[in-house]
């Protein structure tokens, strides 16, 4: 069991850099060193610009001393089998520094709970005993909800989460038994929900890089239908038809 050092996984919030808690900031100020995912680009080097790395553009916003950041290299791909590897050594790198007595940060945008690369190194985390700490974020919905001055939910809403939707039949199963639907990763699904608004089914809040200069958020599917949008967006649809 480790015991002098530990890592901590720290939430940075969606975009916006004043959107990360007081703890959080706190805990990478203090950090030895801070570990934050990158894409990777040719040769498995980083690729050039700080865009590549959601996380870096947010951290380089806090004055942190660069010699403490490292990237975690990662591919955007189907295949899992070199961020499987990258995982791994990323944590052998944390597990090591921990042994040394330091206090290690990861960081991920959003929540570091929700669909986020940490919890692939958690699972390694807990099986090494390796002492972490979890600091909770803003998720990104919850952001949209304040971009589009809307509720999430309220008195007994029930809220469903949807990755990677590709199916109108699934869809309007969501839309018949939850209030609210949101939609994550929602590439796919942006083409299915215009039918469903303009039917009167639903109300659609669409955002995409919330809390960045490229922000953008509308309610009228027309104008994302003909459109890919980006991996950073989402959609959380309002059911007509949940009672």
């Amino acid at each position: 069991m480790i015991t002098t050092g530990k890592i901590v996984g720290v939430s940075l919030g969606p975009g916006d850099p004043q959107l990360i808690t007081l703890k959080g900031l706190l805990a990478l100020q203090r950090a030895d060193k801070i570990y934050y995912p990158a894409t990777a680009g040719a040769a498995g080097r980083p690729a050039e610009s700080p865009r590549a790395s959601y996380s870096l553009a947010i951290l380089q916003h806090y004055d942190l001393d660069k010699s403490r950041l490292f990237p975690v290299l990662l591919e955007m791909s189907a295949d899992r089998s070199f961020n499987i590897a990258a995982y791994s050594d990323a944590f052998n790198k944390m597990k090591a520094d921990c042994e040394n007595g330091l206090t290690v940060a990861f960081v991920s945008e959003g929540d570091i709970s929700f669909y986020s690369t940490f919890i692939h190194l958690l699972r390694l985390i807990h099986a090494a005993g390796v002492p972490v700490e979890i600091i909770a974020g803003v998720s990104s919905f919850l952001a949209a909800c304040a971009a589009h001055a809307e509720p999430l939910a309220v008195l007994h809403d029930r809220v469903a989460i949807i990755p990677l939707l590709d199916d109108s039949s699934e869809l309007e199963y969501h839309l018949l038994h939850f209030h609210t639907v949101v939609l994550i990763k929602a590439r796919r699904a942006a083409t299915l929900v215009a039918p469903f608004v303009e039917a009167g089914k639903a109300t659609m809040l669409y955002s995409e890089r919330l809390g960045t200069a490229e922000e953008f958020i509308c309610r009228d599917p027309a104008v994302i239908a003909t459109q890919e949008p980006p991996y950073f967006s989402l959609i959380i649809l309002k059911s007509n038809l949940c009672v």
